[in-house]
């Protein structure tokens, strides 16, 4: 007998591929193997940010208590306008020289604290970074806010189902053009998924009069599968 194989791309990530051992052939050694994609959109439920103090003073000592003293207030703040303190904590700690107009003589030190904080009831989430800001002044620094899924189960279910609704559509079509019928799933694999975060600050210096404004917007849940059909 003679044996047919054929390979066709109709995009990228979707591959067919046809055996079989003459066309009254019916033991499966036909297959069918498509990747499918699918996207489900939710909405936010935790806002991550990154923020501290950076103090200039003219010795070590002074630096690092007065960046102390000020992370200590916006951490006081944060937790009166209503983030839980278990959810913040501290990401990083530096001191660093600054020095003249010459390059070489060391004029003081810059301190930094800077800490990581997780907000789940997002409405008190703005008040809690005007609270921050209030409370560090001008020695305030925001590096990163941005809004993350925390339980994206049902969004990941969801996006996965449609991730397989999508495989079998495609393999339908190449059964039909192939005058062959879809039979048993052979093999199921998970490519991967991952959501698309919401950033919203950047390298952030507050005003004199903060009124921080937040839309959490969307988060986008892809999940993508490889599914291989027996034909018939």
């Amino acid at each position: 007998m003679r044996r047919l194989t054929a390979i066709c791309a109709a995009s990228a990530g979707v591959a067919l591929l046809l055996t079989g051992c003459g066309s009254s052939d019916s033991s499966g050694d036909r297959t069918v193997t498509v990747s499918g994609t699918g996207k489900v959109q939710g909405t936010p439920d935790v806002l991550n940010a990154d923020l501290g103090t950076e103090v200039s003073a003219g010795d070590v000592s002074a630096a690092v208590d007065q960046a102390n003293a000020k992370a200590k207030s916006i951490t006081d703040a944060m937790v009166t306008a209503g983030a839980k303190r278990e959810d913040i904590k501290t990401s990083d700690l530096s001191v660093q020289p600054t020095y003249g107009p010459d390059g070489h003589n060391i004029t003081g030190y810059r301190a930094t604290n800077s800490m990581h904080v997780a907000v789940r009831d997002l409405p008190k989430a703005s008040g809690i970074l005007s609270a921050a800001v209030q409370a560090g002044g001008n020695d305030t620094r925001i590096s990163s806010v941005a809004f993350g899924l925390e339980d994206n189960t049902k969004l990941l279910s969801d996006a996965r189902a449609r991730a397989f609704d999508d495989a079998k559509s495609r393999a339908q079509q190449y059964a039909d053009l192939s005058g062959l019928k879809l039979k048993k799933v052979k093999t199921i694999s998970e490519n991967g998924s991952g959501t698309t975060p919401t950033p919203m600050y950047k390298d952030v210096a507050p005003s004199a009069a903060p009124n921080i404004n937040l839309e959490p917007g969307q988060q986008t849940v892809t999940f993508t599968v490889t599914v291989a059909w027996d034909l018939g």
